[in-house]
């Protein structure tokens, strides 16, 4: 085997093996569960958002398309009714039922958006539950609501004082310096930068409670 051959079988072994590598790779940040950013954006340039996070980290995010922009506006006990699609952040009790810490209606348009029940981070322990209500109940430590999915159902407690928001359509202009923001899902790109194709915003100072 003359030098040329080796050095074309090496190369074709190299080219191989470094294809490998990166499919690998590849697949390994594929296969990484999205990240959910909490925090207020301390620095806007584009589509390149700086992001003070509420665990004090900052993170850089880039929006990318479809750059669906959501706001969200105070809300309270009355706007959740019969028939609302709502999303439900709690911590689970002994008997079986929820403990309501925070309450976000979406809008009519968002119907069905990730329907269910599963953990969440927004503390240890805590789950997220997004369903249609079924009934509400006025009750002694607050308002009892049953909330129906695919797969079954939940009784939620909802202590007084619980933060109630709704989704409102926003702007690209909210995103500015200050403003308070909650990231669902942001994918870690193989460089280690972060991208999400959406942002929730907080309007009137509304800090995101999920």
């Amino acid at each position: 085997m003359n030098k040329l051959t080796r050095r074309a079988i090496g190369v074709v072994g190299f080219g191989v093996a470094g294809f490998a590598l990166m499919l690998a790779t590849s697949a390994s940040f594929a296969q990484q569960p999205p990240v959910r950013i909490r925090g207020d954006i301390v620095k806007a340039d584009g589509d390149v958002f700086e992001i003070k996070t509420r665990g004090g980290e900052t993170v850089k995010v880039k929006l990318v398309d479809p750059q669906r922009v959501l706001g969200l506006v105070k809300a309270s006990l009355t706007d959740i009714k019969p028939g609302s699609y709502i999303g439900v952040t709690a911590m689970p009790q002994a008997d079986g039922s929820q403990k309501a810490i925070a309450i976000h209606i979406f809008l009519e348009s968002m119907r069905g958006a990730a329907e269910g029940h599963r953990p969440w981070d927004r503390q240890p322990g805590s789950t997220m539950t997004n369903a249609a209500v079924a009934s509400t109940v006025a009750g002694v430590d607050g308002q009892t609501i049953t909330v129906k999915y695919k797969d079954g159902e939940k009784k939620v407690i909802v202590p007084p004082n619980t933060p109630i928001v709704a989704y409102s359509p926003g702007k690209k202009d909210e995103l500015k310096p200050g403003a308070h923001i909650f990231i669902v899902a942001a994918t870690k790109q193989p460089d280690g930068s972060l991208t999400a194709p959406g942002m929730n915003v907080g309007r009137d100072g509304v800090v995101p409670p999920m």
